[in-house]
This record gives C-alpha cells, structure tokens and sequence, in this order.
C-alpha cells in the first residue's frame, strides 16, 4: 500500500511488574517473578499474532510500554517485542517508543541496553523529591537517586526524558511542592506531567480514605498548588499543551497526543485498554487467564464498548479539549461527522458561563475551565444536557 495512505496508529504494551505497589496505585500489577516474565511473553506474542493482521495499512508513530515499571523487563525481552513489530509493520523512523521507568530500578549500563534495543525516550516515576513525602507514598527511591537517575539517562544519549511529579499528597505544603519544582527545572528533561493525587478504590490509601482526606491539602491549597506549577514550569521552557503536562520546544508526548486525538492504538498485555473504529476494548486483568484465554485460541478481551454516534461525539470533544490549542470545529467534524444542536448548545452554555472560549471556528478551555476541566468534560458527555 502506498505510503500516502497509510494511517497513524500507536501501540500500548502493559507490563505490570513492580518491586512493590505503591499505597495509591491502582493499575494491574504483579511482583517481579521469573515465572510470569515468561508467562508474559509467551501471552504477548500471542497476542501479537492475533494484532498483527489488523495492523496493516497503518504506519506505527509510536509505541509505550507502561506498567507497573516495564523497565524491570529486561532489555533482552523488550528487544525482542519491538523486533515482532519491526518485522511486521511500517514503523516509522521518527517512532516515538518509550519505556517507563523508577529510578531505583534503573543504571546506566541498563539505560545504554534499552537504547541500543531502540527505546527513545524514558519516562520516569519520580512524583516528589521530599522524603518525608515519598514515604507516605510509599516509594522506593530517594530524592538523590531521582537526580542521579535522570543524569544517568542523559548520559546513555537518551535525549527524550519525561518525569512525573504529584501534588495534593498526604501533609504536603507548598513549600514542599516548590522545592519539588525546583529541582525539577533544573534537569536536563524534555517533558513533565504532574496530577493531583486522588485516592482510587482498591488501593491502600482507599482503606484509610476518611483520615488520609483530613490531612491532604484543602481545595484552596490544590488550587495553588497547581497555579505554583503552571507558572514556575513554564517560566522555565516548559509549556503547558495539555492539561497536565509540559514540554520543552517539540517534545510534546506523541504517544498522548494520539489519546487526546482519538488516534487508533491496540494495548496489548492483562489489563490494557485499546481503542479503535469508535470502540473501547480491555484485556482480562489477570495474567494466568490471560494467556489461558490465547492459548486457546481465544480473544483476551473481556470487556468491549461501542458507543453511539453522540455519545462518542460528545467523549472525543471533551478528551481534545484537554489540549491547550483547543479543538478546530472544521477539522474535527471533517475527521468525526457534525457535532448534534445539543452539543452545540452545551458549548454554547459553557462559553457563557466562562469555562469556555472561542475564536472563529476554535473552542477552547478559558483560565476557569482549565482549573476545572473535569466538571466541563462531564458537561459535554453528560447524556441530560
């Protein structure tokens, strides 16, 4: 097939493996063990046999493996997933592929590994640099190996390295986020994201909620807390393009990006999600039922959801709203079909109400909405609007 007609889609690997689980976390994870490295990739080339076919007529921008931390996978491994890939599809040279990392997990000899076997960019689980804060949140590293860690990527001639910084945590001040920030600016990153703690069912802090609210900045606090990051990162090169993430120049995320732009992507691995033709897929979050699933031949999915025209109108709106450019009406309804009266006149309401702007034929989040992006977004998918 021609070049020219190929479509842009991105690949998801879930490798759920952690040293421990964080208090907070509430993805899929499992211990580091031998035994389900290998049950994995036996499940995970399945799996790819089953994607494989589908991926054709679609040229490959980026690839991510998350997790857990995907790094404790090892190089070899990681090597040769993206070796199925490259011998079966269109990657494209300028692929973003990133791996996500902790920095107690990682060296230098091992970073320079992940390089050589094609990985180009390195995001790293850092989420504070006080101590006192990541113990309550129940990290392994420490502050010093955070910064260490970061160097020790930028020498193997990863060029492309994003951090995650946290906020709202149990008794953090201010003054604890600005130092956090601080030492933030100051490292040789190309991209940032930083979110609000919020304590998801099924994790630990979940058990301890009612006490862990008492203590967890007020909402006057949050909202400084965020306007403190906002301003400090981008008056230092980094620029905010989308609601909770930063850039340097070009660095924006890509493989985000395709989240935020309704791009295709199949997520691969127990747990992931996978998005394309206007449906969502999830795999079974078990890795032992994962791969029973495939070795019988079987799909690993068990859960699919086809949304109707509106609704998923109304969805893709809300997730590119999330990007600080806004959302073009013209090019958006060339790419998903006309947008309904009744969305129109949510818009409508929400730029009278001042969560909303827009400029000629472009919508976009007004200072108010971006600090409260959430509520709008539940405006535009809400089905009573």
């Amino acid at each position: 097939m021609p070049q020219t007609h190929l479509q842009d889609l991105s690949l998801y690997f879930h490798i759920p493996f952690c040293t421990q689980k964080c208090d907070y976390c509430h993805f899929y994870v499992l211990p580091e063990k031998d035994s389900f490295k290998q049950q994995l990739m036996t499940g995970l080339q399945l799996e790819w046999e089953r994607v494989k076919p589908l991926t054709q007529g679609h040229r490959i921008v980026s690839i991510y493996f998350g997790g857990g931390t995907p790094s404790l996978l090892g190089v070899e491994a990681i090597a040769k997933i993206l070796s199925w890939i490259e011998g079966s599809c269109h990657v494209l040279s300028t692929a973003e592929i990133t791996l996500e990392a902790n920095p107690e997990n990682i060296s230098l000899p091992l970073i320079k590994g992940y390089a050589n076997a094609g990985i180009n960019r390195l995001s790293l689980g850092i989420q504070s640099f006080d101590p006192q804060l990541l113990k309550i949140l129940h990290r392994s590293h420490t502050a010093e190996k955070a910064l260490q860690a970061v160097d020790e990527i930028a020498s193997a001639g990863i060029k492309n390295i994003s951090i995650d910084l946290m906020y709202d945590i149990p008794h953090q001040t201010l003054d604890q986020w600005q130092h956090t920030l601080d030492l933030a600016v100051q490292l040789p990153i190309t991209h940032l994201s930083f979110y609000n703690l919020t304590i998801e069912p099924y994790t630990k802090f979940y058990k301890k909620k009612q006490d862990l609210e008492r203590v967890v900045p007020d909402a006057e606090t949050s909202l400084k807390m965020l306007s403190q990051g906002i301003q400090h990162l981008e008056a230092h090169g980094l620029r905010r393009y989308e609601i909770s993430a930063f850039a340097r120049g070009n660095y924006q995320s890509q493989h985000n990006l395709g989240y935020w732009t309704a791009r295709p992507f199949f997520g691969l691995g127990p747990s992931a999600f996978s998005y394309r033709e206007g449906s969502r897929y999830r795999n079974i979050a078990h890795l032992g039922k994962y791969l029973i699933a495939l070795q019988s031949d079987k799909s690993p999915v068990d859960f699919e959801e086809k949304l109707d025209d509106d609704a998923h109108l109304r969805e893709l709106l809300a997730v590119e709203l999330r990007l600080m450019q806004g959302v073009d009406l013209f090019t958006f309804e060339k790419r998903h079909g006309p947008l309904s009266l009744s969305i129109l006149a949510v818009m409508q309401r929400l730029i009278q109400e001042g969560f909303l702007q827009q400029s000629a034929q472009r919508f976009c989040l007004s200072e108010l909405g971006k600090n409260f992006y959430d509520s709008v977004a539940a405006e535009i998918i809400s089905e009573s609007c």
